[in-house]
């Protein structure tokens, strides 16, 4: 008898701004945060919120860290994709 086994991987679901906000960084370089906002076309109160969620659940990284960035802060903080969601990420912008 053979086992079987399976390998489940978490499948990532993005709202509409989580998902403009991943596209607008991109998966190479990191991103200041007033050039994500003038990719995305938010509002800046916005685009702080989406990327607190995204870095809340892992996905994105602040450099410097930052576990929650402020709205006077979000401009001038780097923004980059978590390498261990990259393909995540890649498949969840995909199935949209």
């Amino acid at each position: 008898m053979e086992a079987a086994f399976e390998i489940c991987m978490r499948h990532i679901k993005l709202t509409g701004r989580e998902a403009t906000i991943v596209r607008a960084i991109g998966f190479t370089e990191s991103m200041l945060g007033a050039e994500i906002q003038d990719v995305a076309r938010m509002e800046p109160d916005d685009v702080t919120d989406t990327l607190n969620s995204l870095m809340s659940a892992g996905f994105v990284e602040s450099i410097p860290f930052y576990e929650e960035v402020q709205l006077a802060e979000m401009p001038v903080t780097a923004f980059e994709i978590n390498p261990a969601y990259l393909h995540g990420l890649r498949e969840a912008l995909y199935r949209r």
